[in-house]
């Protein structure tokens, strides 16, 4: 059986997800074989594994972080919302249906037997599990069954680090406060603090600490300065997108849909030295880019409505018509075309009419394509090499016009006329070619010289990132005591 060790949070986005990742890279770094496991996680960024399997983006960066590949028992559930009150469920990696957030909570005991067989599965192969929890473990509304927090840690018998995010503000009340809503044998789980995110002296912070151990009687066990870390995360919210800002010579702006799906597609993009990537969602923000990308959504027909009522079709439409360039990726492709049809009721049924921008026709399917590809880039991308993956319900027609890439089958994919693009390719730009081919064609319209810059391959500049990463974390948290308390839990 393996050593393990689960990471808590005082709610949700305090930075649990990369955590996680930072200690896979600890522990592969110093010699174990280490896997991530999250048993329910809600997320709107996917990957898919080798053999066809989805599960949650940040599990898939914590396998990479551990240097193994991304294996569906990492995540045996993954809930994708599709409204405010529903979610597609998926188990192993296998759409099951929608689900009401009610129907889900009165089911969600069934799926016990699936989690734990996932968890010893793993169990079984590695020497450490990294176990990341949900949310908060004092949502006592839900608390009854609970299978991601404090029902998980004691189903699989796992010690507690508890964090709170100092950066958001009245971190001792979250920390005292999640402790105080947790039964007796819940807070004997938590076996150490961890205060994320910290900004400025530690000194002035050292009488705080010490009134909280005092007061909840358990030791911290690290204060983690707030570190600019390139990792993608699950960020179901998608609160970061409205930060970025294109202060590089390139300017991007990707439209942000109400219900924006796997935006970690244009991660690469930001991190490019002469691309500046940002998210709107207004007509007033658009302005003139020098490439417009509509993303891919859960729901492709309710968030063209809004790109409609939003006006900001009209200003895509009339950029495009001034020969600006426009990408689709998956749903953002399907809006493209010229009608979306859903004669299953996929996404409730009907037919809607297209932005008109590429000759293609899009039908909704009862079955999800998930698949792992490799393509050569087609126009704008002629030869570059693609790494990608589809995840999509809908199946698009393509007419009189060439293809966005020929996949290494030789089947053609995608679509592509003059300025306008669509793909159902995520992680397209993890490639250093096509990022390097779409730099060179937005400065040669722009008619400026592309500056000296090395071909960036997105997989290393993350593996510079996890490392990177790992050593902060090595020099701020505890690990010793990490350690020790995973050896108990061990050796029963």
């Amino acid at each position: 059986m393996a050593k393990r060790i689960m990471i808590q949070g005082t709610m949700s986005g305090v930075g649990k997800s990369l955590l996680c990742a930072g200690l896979c890279r600890i522990f592969h770094e110093d010699g174990f074989r280490v896997a991530p496991f999250k048993s329910q996680n809600m997320a709107l960024n996917s990957f898919i594994t080798k053999d066809g399997l989805e599960i949650g983006r940040a599990q898939a960066v914590q396998a990479f972080a551990a240097r193994i590949e991304p294996d569906v028992r990492m995540n045996p559930i993954l809930l994708k919302p599709s409204s405010d009150t529903g979610s597609q469920v998926i188990l192993h990696g296998e759409v099951q249906g929608e689900l009401s957030a009610a129907e889900y909570f009165r089911r969600k005991k069934e799926f016990v037997p699936e989690i734990r067989k996932a968890f010893d599965s793993l169990s079984e192969e590695f020497d450490i599990v990294v176990i990341e929890g949900a949310g908060s473990p004092a949502e006592i509304n839900l608390k009854q069954n609970d299978i991601v927090n404090m029902g998980l840690a004691e189903m699989v018998d796992a010690p507690v680090l508890l964090v709170g995010d100092i950066n958001r503000g009245g971190v001792f009340a979250q920390l005292y406060g999640t402790v105080a809503l947790l039964e007796p044998h819940e807070q004997k789980r938590i076996r150490g603090l961890v205060i994320n995110q910290f900004r400025g002296d530690e000194q002035i912070l050292r009488p705080g600490l010490q009134m909280l151990e005092q007061r909840v009687q358990k030791p911290i066990w690290g204060v983690v300065p707030y570190t600019d870390v390139d990792l993608d995360d699950e960020d179901s919210v998608c609160e970061h997108l409205s930060h970025h800002k294109a202060e590089k010579p390139l300017d991007i702006a990707v439209i942000r849909l109400p219900r924006i799906s796997n935006f970690t597609d244009f991660s690469p993009l930001e991190a490019h030295p002469m691309l500046g990537v940002r998210y709107v969602s207004a007509p007033h923000q658009l302005g003139t880019p020098d490439l417009v990308i509509l993303p891919g959504t859960k729901s492709t027909m309710a968030d063209l409505k809004w790109l409609r009522e939003s006006g900001l079709e009209a200003s895509v439409l009339r950029l495009a018509g001034q020969g600006v360039g426009v990408l689709g990726v998956c749903g953002g492709y399907q809006m493209l075309g010229q009608t979306i049809s859903d004669p299953h009721g996929t996404e409730g049924g009907g037919n809607m009419r297209g932005l008109g921008l590429l000759p293609v026709e899009t039908v909704f399917e009862t079955k999800k394509t998930r698949t792992r590809v490799t393509a050569s880039g087609c126009g704008w991308f002629e030869g570059a090499f693609i790494e990608g993956y589809e995840i999509h319900m809908g199946q698009t027609c393509r007419q009189a016009a060439a293809p966005f890439c020929v996949l290494s089958d030789g089947r053609e994919e995608g679509t592509m006329s003059g300025n306008i693009m669509g793909t159902y390719l995520h992680g397209l730009f993890d490639s250093a070619q096509m990022a390097g081919r779409l730099v060179l064609r937005l400065c040669e319209q722009k008619g400026i010289a592309p500056d000296t810059f090395a071909a960036m391959n997105y997989r290393d500049y993350q593996e510079c990132e996890a490392h990177r990463w790992a050593n902060v974390l090595r020099k701020h948290l505890n690990l010793e005591q990490i350690y020790a308390i995973m050896e108990e839990t061990a050796h029963g």
